[in-house]
């Protein structure tokens, strides 16, 4: 753990972050990484503790990313309604032309037609499936931090590095968790296991 001191005070140039250039840029995940670290190597702080504070740390970062989610979902269930809007205004203004050329009345007609049309579109077609994908996205990167804090944890509480990598590999979802030797592999830095031979070439 005293090693990583220097790494977690100056980030952007530790030899270890370097190596992992896209976490180097997710910024709230390196602060998230590095304070925890750096908490824990105070002294002052138990596992116990260094959880709760990485717990509310999550979920203000969690509260912030679903602000924008929450946003789109009202704009999106607000558009049915406009397009509503949209038709009564278009049928009153219609009313009022009757007795008109009937193209006039038609023209009207599709006009209002039009906005009711383009208020179910924009809330069906665009803005809520939108805002589904980013609360999909937004549930992906709280696992991801689930991940992360986990293996902190396991860490902290003096656990093998090793163990404390499976211990995180164990909450990934199955769809996307790495196999056991897939992740032996990578801890160990070691070559990707050799092709089997085929066939032929094993009778030759």
């Amino acid at each position: 753990m005293a090693k990583l001191e220097k790494d977690v005070e100056e980030p952007s140039t530790s030899e270890v972050f370097k190596k992992y250039p896209a976490f180097l840029e997710d910024h709230h995940a390196l602060h998230f990484v590095c304070d925890t670290v750096r908490m824990s190597l105070s002294g002052a702080v138990s596992p116990f503790e260094l959880d709760q504070m990485m717990e509310l740390d999550m979920e203000v970062h969690h509260s912030e990313a679903s602000t924008p989610v929450s946003a789109l979902m009202t704009v999106s269930d607000a558009l049915p309604g406009l397009g509503i809007v949209a038709a009564v205004l278009g049928v009153v203004i219609t009313m009022g032309s009757l007795g008109g050329p009937p193209d006039q009345i038609g023209h009207k007609v599709a006009a209002a037609l039009v906005g009711t049309f383009l208020g179910i579109l924009m809330c069906y077609g665009f803005c809520s499936p939108l805002a589904e994908n980013m609360s999909k996205i937004n549930d992906a990167e709280s696992q991801y931090y689930h991940s992360l804090r986990v293996a902190l944890i396991a860490f902290a509480k003096g656990m093998a590095p090793v163990l404390a990598v499976e211990f995180a590999r164990r909450t990934i979802p199955s769809e996307c968790r790495p196999g056991f030797k897939e992740f032996e592999l990578a801890t160990k830095g070691g070559p990707p296991p050799p092709a089997a031979a085929p066939a032929d070439a094993k009778a030759a």
